[in-house]
């Protein structure tokens, strides 16, 4: 399975920066854009009721819908909103080499007003299969929900550079006992490009 979620995410790494050269080159402009995030992710022992230690290795494909042109134009907040659909992967470093899998719906607000940077605030959440063996969380179908900001930076024509953090909290939303949740920082580098 981690072999083919790896072939997916390196053919659309090499296919979308191949289509990106004829599409939109600008934020300002951009109808969509497809970008590929990795990173790594810790839990926080000891935060609300996180007692388990959990690692990951994160690997997320995601799709952002621009829904809007420049808002607050001249202003320190102009921005774009955005909607994003994210398929994360999650290869769990000290559980075995277990695996989360899931599927994030989360809003985005872009600023634009700066030439060389985009800062962007989200949040949202979804479902995720959480294979971790675990007995204290209950269940293997849980819910996320994260929130977190990150920077663009343009690297080369409609292709930018992501840095990003989140938070990250996982538990099965009381549907289950015990529900220990997985409150986790996540600190991801990534590509994006614009169409």
């Amino acid at each position: 399975m981690v072999k083919g979620i790896i072939s997916v995410l390196f053919v659309a790494l090499f296919s979308g920066s191949a289509l990106a050269d004829n599409q939109v080159k600008t934020t300002a402009d951009a109808r969509y854009e497809l970008s590929l995030l990795t990173g790594y992710g810790i839990t926080h022992r000891g935060f609300g009721e996180t007692r388990t230690q959990v690692q990951t290795w994160d690997a997320i494909a995601r799709l952002g819908w621009y829904l809007s042109d420049d808002i607050g134009k001249g202003s320190w907040y102009q921005g774009r909103h955005q909607l994003l659909v994210e398929l994360p992967y999650h290869l769990v470093l000290d559980h075995g080499g277990r695996s989360m899998v899931g599927g994030y719906l989360l809003g985005s607000w872009k600023f634009t007003s700066l030439s060389h940077l985009k800062p962007y605030i989200f949040a949202g959440g979804g479902p995720v299969y959480v294979g971790l063996g675990l007995p204290t969380m209950g269940a293997k179908l849980n819910f996320s929900y994260q929130g977190g900001t990150g920077v663009q930076i343009p690297v080369a024509e409609a292709t930018m550079l992501n840095l990003e953090y989140r938070y990250h909290h996982i538990s099965n939303a009381g549907t289950a006992s015990p529900n220990e949740p997985l409150n986790s920082s996540k600190f991801l580098l990534g590509l994006s490009w614009l169409y």
